[in-house]
Formats: structure tokens, sequence, C-alpha cells
């Protein structure tokens, strides 16, 4: 069992590079990512872990189904296709379907989410 708690960010995540490595667009500030996976892998169909990013703001058109909760930070996602736009604290989630474009806009030093997803 692995507890997931507001403020409780695992002490080493992994260097990912940036958000753009993962398949999304910078449109403002550095967007370094970091990570750690729980189950599964980055290529696996069903995959579970802890994603960080830093302050900043980004395109990712979703390659997989997700639902994650936010563990530090807070993040603003706006469904392009909708317009619908929510903000996101610690202890909040949500799901995103695949295929839906969302602009992350990080407007913390730092924002840590645990997401489960699948392909």
């Amino acid at each position: 069992m692995t507890p997931i708690k507001p403020g409780h960010v695992p002490a080493t995540l992994s260097s990912w590079g940036t958000v753009a490595n993962l398949g999304s667009e910078i449109l403002s500030g550095e967007c370094a990512a970091f990570g750690d996976m729980l189950f599964g892998a980055p290529d696996s169909a069903v995959s579970c872990g802890y994603f960080r990013c830093t302050k900043g703001s980004f395109r990712m058109v979703y390659p997989f189904n997700e639902h994650a909760t936010v563990v530090d930070g807070t993040v603003t996602l706006t469904n392009e296709a909708t317009g619908v736009s929510v903000t996101y604290g610690p202890g909040e989630g949500w799901f995103i379907e695949k295929g839906t474009s969302i602009l992350w806009e990080i407007e913390s030093d730092s924002f840590t989410k645990n997401y489960f997803a699948v392909v």
C-alpha cells in the first residue's frame, strides 16, 4: 500500500528533462519535469506514479486516460475544446480522457501530482 497524502512529496524524483520531452508544447517558463513510477512504466498500458513540474505553462494533448490527485502546489487546467478552466490544489483531483487538449498553468513554484494512467 502506498499512501497518497496532500503535502507528502517523495524526497527524490528523477529528472525527466522538460515537459517538451514528454510531448508537450512549452508556452512559458522552464517546465522542468520530474517523476517516479510506482507501477508500470511510461510506455506500459497502465501506470501509476508521481509527476512534478516547475512553474510555467504548456499545452498537452493527452496520450492516455488519466486520474490524478494534486499532492503539492497549484495548477489551472483548461480544456481547450470547451474553454472550461479549473484551478486545483492539494487533495483535489481530476479525470481527463485520452485525446483531450489541455492548457496547463502552474502558478506555484512547482506542482506535484499522483496519477493513474491507462492507454
